[in-house]
């Protein structure tokens, strides 16, 4: 897992997958100046053209799209079982986890062209360590 951990910061995923977010102040003392291992920026970035979906809203292009969390992606998969079909992505489009960080563009790009130079170890070190968020 640390190995895994060390090649998501190496090819920059972390930039915007930021691995903890502190919560600010609420009215709920549970909730207030919490670390969260969220795996997100949660701030919008232009993925690119291939990931567009062409839908405008506010500021927001349609080739815009949140960070997603990943913690507890790891879980997709034991959660959908046999029974259904696994989606990654924001709308479910990758069939794999390698399949979605493949669809990475615009502001991405640079990690994914990284990821697609690993090595074999490196990249099923990242993909494990990312199933066990």
């Amino acid at each position: 897992r640390a190995e895994g951990r060390a090649v998501f910061a190496q090819i920059q995923c972390a930039t915007c997958h930021v691995p903890q977010f502190v919560t600010g102040a609420s009215p709920i003392a549970a909730l207030a100046n919490r670390t969260v291992n969220l795996y997100s920026d949660l701030l919008l970035h232009d993925m690119g053209p291939d990931l567009a979906d062409g839908y405008v809203e506010g500021q927001a292009s349609g080739s815009m799209w949140r960070t997603a969390p990943l913690w507890g992606i790891g879980y997709t998969e034991k959660v959908m079982g046999g029974a259904g079909k696994v989606g990654y992505l924001q709308d479910g489009r990758a069939r794999s986890l390698s399949e979605a960080i493949l669809w990475h563009g615009g502001e991405a790009e640079r990690s994914r062209q990284r990821f697609e130079q690993l090595s074999r170890s490196d990249r099923d070190a990242l993909l494990a360590f990312l199933r066990s968020l």
